[in-house]
Formats: C-alpha cells, structure tokens, sequence
C-alpha cells in the first residue's frame, strides 16, 4: 500500500497531479519538490491567485488538500527518501545541440531525477515516468536505478499525462483512461489503486512499458496532425468560398473521425505537440523509417506556415507594409485558459509584425509581461513610441487600451472575453480605416463590421 508520494518537479503536469492525488487520496501524504525555489515560494503563497500555474479549478483543489497532505518543498532528498512512490515530472524540451538537435528530447533531467532517486530512496520504492519521453526510456531509468547503492530495489512504470491545458484538473477528476504501462503487477496495481480511489476500473488500461511510453507521443502526433490539416483546408475556403466551420463540423459528424481538433486557428502550441511530433520523426529517423519521419515532418512544417500565413496577410491587408503601425495583439498564450506561452502560435506572428517593424500592443489576461519579454526574446518599450522602423512592443491593460490609436486589432487567443467585445467602443479609439483579424473565428463579425471594421477570419472565404 502507498503512504508516501513524491513529485519530482512542480510544473504543468507535476502540481496540478499532485493536488488531485491528494485531493482524492487524503490518506496519502503527497510532496512535490523541485530546486526552483521561486516556483515553489509560489505553489505556497497565501493568496491562491498566485499560483504558478493558471488553470480553472486548481485554486479550489490546491486550497482544499495544502498543510493537510499536500506539500510543496525544495527538499528533494528528503522527500525522495520517504517515499514508497516517486513521479518524475520533470522538463523534457526538444534537444538544441549534438545528436538529434531539433527532434530528439533532451533527457538531462530525467537522468538526474533518476540519479537522484537511486542515491536518495530506501527499501523497495515504485519510480513513475510522468514526463512525455521516447519510447524505451524506461530502460535507461532501469540501468541508472540499479547502478545505485545496494540495499535497493525498485520497479519502473510509465503513466503518461493526456491533460489539455484550460481543462487539466476536469481532465484528471474525469479522465477519458489512465494507462499504466509496466512489467512488475504489483506495482501496477499499487499504482492502479491510487488512481482506483476516483477513476472506474474499466478506464485503467494496463500495457507493456514501451507501449505505454509510445501512446504518448501517438497521440500527440495524431491529435496535432488533426489541428494542421484543418488549417490546410481553412486556407482552401478562404480561396474558394468555403467555411471552414461548415467543413468542419460536416466531416466532424462522420463517426470514424469525430468532431474534436477540426476548428481551424493560428496554429498547434503548447510544450507537448511539435517537441512530441519531432521526436516521433527523430525515432521514425532512428529505425530507418524515412517515409515516416517525412511525413510527420510535414505536419510540424504546415503548422509553421500557418502562424508565418497569418502574419502575412496582416501585413497584405494594411497596404503591404505595418511598418510604425500599431497593432493590438489580443492573446498570447497558446490557447485559452491557461498563462503557458511555450510554442504559442503568437510568438511567431508578432515576431514576424516585428520584423516588418509593427508597434504591438499586447494584452493577455493572465500572461504577464515578463512572459513575453522571455518568448519574444525582446524587451518592451518604455514610454510612448517614438517614430521609428524598428518593430517594438508594449504591454496593455486592456483590450480598449491596446486597440487606442491601432489600425489593426489580431485575435490569437481564444478567450472566452473575446467573443463578447464592445466593438463600437473600440472601433471609436482605433484609427480608420480599420481592420479585426481574428484567428480564432471567436469575434462578432456582424457587430465588428457594423462598427465600421473590416473583418477577416480565419477559414472563410
């Protein structure tokens, strides 16, 4: 029986997991640690909005279970030693140099978390791959644990994370499965048990290790090809009439495809997708599947285009060129819901309006300016803009804010506040003629247009 938890890292998936685990397991004690203490400072904050992460109910849960069995803590070696079960949940982002550059996951930290496991665990311990890795990690987890100091066992499983940022505590109450993939049934069961206290038995599905590791990364690359081919088609109805809305939902009835991942936007983002996508053509790669690997490729390839499309045709519609033109920019995570920034379509777009030397004003409800500082790799500007060719940007409070003196206003957020905007007032501080390119198609056209806006929207001719 379990008693003990330890989460090493308190990221996306590590928090939020740990604090339904406890939330729903009272009588085992639940640590999550990590060596940032800024981030853990934060996870302990009085006031619950501060939170590291924003995802919707995760307050509510994280205030419910923290003191009683819910902790969070830089004491790794501590946590590691008490535990009967130990997650790894730590970063794994596509490798920048050496072999694989580009699609291979970088495996760093895993391997430390591992070599800090087997210096720092007693008894018999169950280590979890929660991270998304390649398949047959596991094996490199296995041959570090049993290198450690003798008077050990442990067993390794993988639990791979299917959360949707903006809906991962919905996802983790209810899920559609949780996959145990492991050789030791005990430890599969032991883990199956914790998870048993809230999930019905038949959403449990056991597998082999390497199964389970692999199921990961295809669903991530059938869930993104889904999102890239759709954007394919969105940019065949804008030449043809169509509405990609209508196709959408047309093709979404057809019970051997289903309706979710068909709603054409300005591109996949988050830190799942393109990392899990390249490393699949990586191994493609590896194990002389070329046919393969290119065609994967291609997925991640359209999904770039899509983001350098819409930036284009910004700068088509303003009369070729945005050049000391402000534009509001309203959202910059990558999908709603939640303050993740990492591959977030909006990067690449107003990296790109930059270049063509854009004055951006950008608003996001829950992503700070700092954030953005670190994804657009450039500083904002102080003060009022002077006259300039160089793209700059700045951050704004509000929508009305951002859109005061704009040309243009560029939706690539789906936020909720966004499908309800008080058009006539923004029309009244923007300088005409004005544009709303929205690429999320949540805007209210009519009402946009009836304020005197131009409209595009993506996916409609």
């Amino acid at each position: 029986m379990i008693h003990s938890i330890c989460c090493i890292g308190a990221g996306y998936v590590g928090g939020p997991t740990m604090a339904v685990i406890a939330d729903r397991c009272p009588q085992i004690q639940v640590t999550v640690v990590d060596l940032n203490a800024r981030r853990i400072s934060a996870w302990n904050d009085d006031d619950l909005s501060r939170l590291p992460i924003y995802e919707p109910g995760l307050a509510e849960v994280v205030g419910r279970c923290r003191g009683r069995n819910l902790h969070f803590s830089t004491e790794v070696e501590g946590a590691i030693a008490s535990a009967d079960l130990v997650f790894l949940s730590v970063n794994t982002p596509t490798k920048t140099k050496g072999a694989g550059a580009g699609q291979a996951s970088d495996l760093r930290w895993i391997e430390t978390s591992a070599r800090q496991v087997a210096a720092n665990a007693s008894g018999h311990t169950i280590v979890v791959e929660k991270s998304t890795l390649p398949v047959r990690t596991a094996e490199t987890v296995k041959t570090i644990l049993a290198a450690g100091p003798a008077g050990k066992s442990f067993a390794v499983l993988s639990n791979p994370e299917f959360l949707a940022e903006g809906t991962a505590i919905t996802d983790l109450e209810n899920p559609d499965r949780v996959l145990i993939g492991g050789e030791d049934a005990s430890a599969i069961e032991a883990l199956a048990s914790i998870y048993g206290h809230w999930v019905p038995a038949e959403r449990i599905l056991r597998t082999n290790i390497w199964s389970s590791e692999l199921s990961k990364l295809t669903a991530n690359a059938f869930l993104a090809q889904r999102i890239s081919s759709i954007n394919s088609i969105a940019a065949l109805c804008e030449a043809t009439g169509a509405d990609v809305i209508e196709v959408g939902r047309a093709i979404g009835t057809d019970s051997r495809l289903g309706s979710k991942f068909l709603k054409a936007g300005p591109g996949f983002g988050g830190s799942c997708f393109q990392k899990d996508i390249l490393n699949l053509v990586y191994l493609c790669g590896h194990y002389g599947l070329h046919e393969v690997a290119r065609y994967w490729q291609q997925v991640v390839e359209l999904n770039a285009w899509q983001k350098h499309r819409i930036a284009s045709k910004v700068v088509a519609s303003l009369f070729g060129t945005v050049t000391g033109k402000r534009l509001a920019i309203l959202g910059f995570a990558f999908k709603a819901d939640t303050n993740d920034t990492r591959e977030a379509p909006a990067i690449t777009i107003c990296r790109d309006l930059l270049e063509e030397g854009a004055q951006l004003a950008i608003y996001d409800p829950k992503v700070d300016g700092e954030q953005i500082r670190q994804a657009l790799g450039v500083p904002p500007s102080a003060g009022a803009p002077a006259p300039s060719d160089d793209g700059l940007w700045q951050l704004a409070a509000d929508p009305l804010t951002a859109a005061s003196g704009a040309d243009a206003i560029v939706i690539l957020t789906e936020w909720k506040t966004f499908s309800s905007l008080d058009w006539s007032a923004l029309s009244a501080v923007m300088r005409q003629p004005a544009w709303v390119f929205d690429a999320r198609r949540i805007a209210d056209a009519g009402a946009a247009r009836a304020a005197g806006l131009k409209v595009w929207q993506v996916g409609l001719g």
